[in-house]
């Protein structure tokens, strides 16, 4: 392939045998992203492969009657809807995006579906010179999907026993080599066993790629990308390995070391770029620059990942034809992803103000495989620090912003158990009491994965989470957040009010109430001279009275933030960021994060400053907390400790001699 590999812009993602992944920033993400947005209005990408139609046909069986001339029940169709399908899924992600010109290239019958797929491209604005009929022994590839209340019934096929001719697909292959001097990049598209990808057209399309070295073609073959050569492969993980040799089961997962030696091995073959896809983990990019990966991106929002390939690979196709690099192609493929997996029971596209929303400020989920597997850990000098990338040795520390609930305090332990009843409560509204044990389960399970990936972010982003939790179910109608918020604090309070009055009585004590160690160590980072901040995503007048009843707000000076009640404004993260820029660019190599919450860990190390993630018991108040481990190590945590107990070990790890 002709494209250049290019020096990386966004990020560069070096392996090593300790570490699989090292995150470099050197450009700002949001200038290389406009950049590169704005470029898309420039370029022309062809597409040609299997374009199907996908058809929704919504039953409605109360018109349903018996049949006059056979007696059997009919099945009354209330709505009708049709949506380009197979390649032309990664049309409709091409027009979102803003390319400026498209060509299609594919085969229709001559049958009232053709026709429709024809009208779907001119309605998106693209000429159809491209398509060809066939008239004889071939229909226009159809999924019809019939819609049951809200269910998939048994699907009906179109074109399955289809058969191109040989002339048909030299026509078809003369006008996409025509139409190849206008060209940036084509995409080769393979959705149907029975498509346009005989063996007459296999060989035409290879000899094809031979004599135009200079093109950018990208192939996605789903059932034979192993024909294919001198072209760029885009393949999922499970169909990288296949080609590869192993086997896996329908529900395996498949390990990056697998994937990784996979991609290596297939560009080593076929001396051209190879991406792998993993889903949620982000993607593996190889090149003659080398192989590196993609992180996936952390996303609260429920997922569906229907027709996710397509646009990635509509990205990664787009940002190839700009002029991009493999592994910046491969990113932003990722980022038009990570945008139509929240689109739900839809096979969603995204557009440009989509794509910056993403990927201006992305959250990346690092090291997967480490987080989901303890037995890897690795721990510094005998402690209980757990190291999950090298740490810079002499690195003295001089600024330590610390989380409160989880992280010193526990008088909110247990709002886990708070919150889900409040959410359940409200989802369900007056069905809470009757619902059927697999609604309430369904309700149940959903609630504590959302709160699960929540944690800690502001509880009113939370509180909007549940109003769409609630329009999700359609049980009752939604309130709004502050509605909800209220519920909620006012149900927390009563448990931290009673807390707070066993505190003041004598009947607990502070240690009660704080993770083991947390004083001590807070005491001694103020007393070496450490300026010390808070940052809270609680109410920051609340933060305030309970960090001066665990008699810890002295350490922090008037450095004590937290949520205001303005979502727009006061985020935890804009409470991070608005420490961060006091602090200056210039100091972040002495900055370090200690949080039990994503948010701190992912926004402190986006901004170059170290990171210890605090996986606390907060019912024992000391030891480990796998899940938060996981959680943290995902947010960028680049050390793991369970509490404070060994305040010497962490003392050294920051650079602080005690006073």
């Amino acid at each position: 392939m002709g494209y250049r590999a290019g020096s990386i812009t966004w990020l560069t993602l070096l392996l090593s045998n300790r570490r699989p992944i090292v995150y470099k920033f050197p450009m700002p993400p949001r200038q290389s992203l406009e950049n590169l947005l704005r470029a898309l209005g420039t370029i022309r990408v062809g597409v040609i492969g299997d374009f199907c139609v996908d058809a929704y046909w919504t039953m409605d069986y109360s018109a349903s009657e018996a049949s006059i001339e056979t007696g059997l029940t009919t099945r009354p169709v209330r709505r009708q809807r049709y949506t380009l399908g197979g390649a032309g899924t990664i049309v409709n992600n091409l027009v979102a995006l803003g390319v400026g010109h498209i060509e299609v290239f594919g085969v229709v019958g001559d049958d009232p579906f053709g026709r429709e797929l024809e009208r779907l491209l001119e309605a998106c604005h693209i000429g159809h010179a491209g398509l060809l009929t066939q008239t004889d022994e071939w229909d226009t590839p159809v999924y019809v999907k019939p819609l049951r209340e809200d269910r998939e019934e048994n699907r009906l096929d179109f074109g399955n026993f289809n058969r191109l001719t040989d002339t048909l697909a030299t026509e078809l292959l003369r006008r996409l080599e025509t139409a190849l001097p206008e060209l940036d990049a084509v995409i080769i598209n393979e959705q149907i066993r029975t498509g346009i990808h005989t063996p007459f057209t296999q060989a035409r399309l290879n000899q094809l790629f031979r004599a135009h070295p200079g093109k950018i073609f990208i192939v996605d073959a789903r059932y034979n990308p192993a024909v294919y050569e001198h072209c760029l492969h885009k393949l999922n993980d499970r169909e990288a390995t296949r080609l590869t040799g192993a086997t896996h089961q329908p529900d395996d997962l498949i390990i990056l070391d697998e994937a990784r030696q996979a991609a290596q091995d297939l560009f080593t073959r076929w001396r051209q770029p190879v991406i792998v896809t993993r889903g949620a983990r982000g993607a593996i990019a190889v090149d003659a620059t080398g192989l590196q990966l993609v992180p996936g991106l952390h996303i609260v929002n429920p997922t569906d990942p229907v027709g996710a390939g397509d646009s990635f690979l509509a990205g990664l196709a787009a940002a190839l034809a700009t002029g991009r690099s493999t592994v910046e192609a491969a990113t932003f493929g990722n980022f038009v992803a990570g945008v139509t997996v929240q689109k739900l029971f839809q096979t969603g596209t995204a557009t440009p103000a989509e794509i910056l929303a993403i990927g201006a400020d992305p959250d990346y989920v690092y090291e997967p495989e480490l987080a989901d597997d303890p037995r890897r850990a690795q721990f510094w000098n005998g402690t209980e620090i757990e190291i999950t990338e090298p740490w810079p040795a002499n690195q003295r520390i001089t600024h330590a912003i610390f989380d409160f609930d989880g992280t010193i305090s526990t008088l909110r332990q247990g709002w886990e158990q708070v919150m889900e009843p409040v959410m359940v409560r409200a989802i369900l509204g007056d069905r809470y009491a009757s619902a059927d044990e697999t609604l309430y389960a369904r309700v149940v399970r959903r609630v504590r994965e959302f709160i699960d990936k929540t944690t800690g972010i502001q509880t009113l982003i939370q509180m909007q989470g549940l109003v769409r939790l609630v329009r999700e179910f359609g049980i009752v109608p939604a309130a709004d957040e502050f509605h909800y918020k209220e519920r909620y604090l006012a149900a927390l309070m009563e448990l931290v009010h009673e807390r707070s009055r066993k505190l003041r009585q004598g009947e607990l004590d502070v240690v009660d109430f704080t993770v083991k160690g947390a004083l001590p160590i807070l005491r001694q980072l103020h007393t070496a001279g450490v300026k010390l901040y808070l940052a809270s995503g609680t109410d920051e007048v609340d933060v305030r009275a309970e960090a001066a009843a665990l008699g810890c707000a002295e350490y922090f000076g008037g450095h004590i933030h937290g949520a205001v009640g303005d979502v727009t404004q006061d985020a935890k993260r804009i409470v991070l960021d608005r420490i961060l820029n006091e602090i200056g660019a210039g100091e972040m190599a002495c900055v370090v994060a200690l949080g039990d919450g994503p948010v701190e860990i992912r926004e402190t190390r986006k901004r170059g400053g170290r990171t210890i993630g605090v996986a606390s018991d907060e019912i024992r108040r000391y030891g480990l907390n796998p899940a938060k481990r996981s959680r943290l190590i995902q947010a960028g945590a680049q050390a793991i400790i369970p509490d404070f107990s060994q305040p010497a070990a962490v003392l050294q790890l920051l650079g602080v001699k005690p006073r």
